[in-house]
């Protein structure tokens, strides 16, 4: 039985396997410009962050239907049920679909059919996340949190993602204002590619309550400092790191450095299907290249149950962390 864990940063559409991909299409007649599964596969080679969001945007054509969202969530979940999640807080990016024509309810009731039943059926409880792409406007993202209002029973925070560089934080100030006064919790992407002072401003301007990646802030010790002292957590992706060439290898992650300076890391599998691996493929590529001891694994696994947003069931936080002291290696 793997070590219990949660996955706080897991986009769900990049858990689009190729042969899912190629089942949805074949559903929704939309032709993918890839002869079968394994040249599709050759397509997951990516040189930075922007080629892999690239493929990202392009396979999305096939999620259509509220089925096909509810089959990708199935399909995610099931995988990271066997691998030792028990709870996953799972992205989404709606502005991705609302662009193609597929309205915010498809994509929630879809995927939020997978996430009622997820307990039933893969044993794993779940949060959802909407997230906005800083790539686009401010004034989008406004629409499209507007165009969740009516779902909002089902979306416990909000979160910022897609192409980093010269979108800074600042830029999302009022949309993260609003989203605070809908009483939404908040993350957001920053210090991946983005420099240490995206993490600062996401932390002051945007108020959020983890960082998603926050690499970089190992680049300004007054940060670390900062981190340590309010407890924030780093959510940290170190297969998705090597894939987009943020760490040239993973023997080269900061990982080890972070836990040994307090810092609250997790560690995650953000887009398994196109960075090779899933949360535990995540821990044991640490483990196994990083020498990362028992007690570090757990420590890891403590620290994701502890950033969970399981405010509301602190009974369940307490049941998952004492599966994780009672995990024998």
């Amino acid at each position: 039985m793997p070590l219990p864990k949660a996955e706080l940063h897991l986009h769900i559409e990049g858990t689009l396997e190729p042969e899912l991909a190629f089942e949805l299409a074949a559903r929704n007649g939309v032709e993918l410009p890839y002869a079968d599964t394994a040249e599709l596969r050759e397509a997951y080679d990516f040189a930075d962050l922007q080629s892999f969001l690239n493929l990202y945007y392009e396979l999305m054509a096939v999620l259509r239907t509220e089925r096909d969202f509810e089959d990708l969530a199935n399909a995610y979940l099931a995988r990271a049920a066997a691998q030792g999640v028990r709870h996953a807080e799972i992205f989404f990016d709606p502005q991705a679909h609302l662009a193609r024509g597929v309205e915010m309810g498809t994509v929630v009731e879809g995927l939020s059919r997978a996430l009622e039943s997820s307990e039933a059926n893969h044993g794993v409880s779940t949060r959802l996340i909407l997230c906005f792409l800083r790539d686009e406007s401010t004034e989008s993202a406004l629409e499209t949190l507007h165009a969740a209002k009516p779902y909002l029973d089902r979306i416990t925070g909000v979160g910022l993602d897609s192409a980093e560089v010269g979108h800074p934080p600042v830029k999302f100030r009022e949309v993260y204002e609003a989203a605070a006064d809908l009483g939404l919790r908040r993350v957001a992407h920053a210090g991946e590619e983005g420099p240490p002072e995206y993490i600062t401003e996401a932390l002051d301007v945007l108020g959020v309550e983890r960082v998603d990646h926050g690499l970089r802030c190992v680049e300004d010790p007054a940060l670390v400092e900062r981190l340590v002292r309010e407890r924030i957590p780093l959510t940290l992706c170190p297969l998705s790191n090597v894939r987009l060439r943020t760490v040239d290898t993973l023997a080269d992650h900061p990982l080890p450095a972070m836990l040994d300076a307090g810092l609250m890391c997790t560690v995650n599998s953000d887009d398994p299907a196109y960075f090779g691996g899933y949360a535990g493929d995540n821990f044991e590529a640490v483990q196994r290249t990083l020498g990362l001891s028992q007690d570090r694994l757990r420590e890891l696994a403590r620290n994701s149950f502890l950033a969970s947003f399981l405010e509301d069931d602190e009974e369940r936080r307490a049941r998952y962390l004492a599966e994780v002291e009672a995990y024998e290696f």
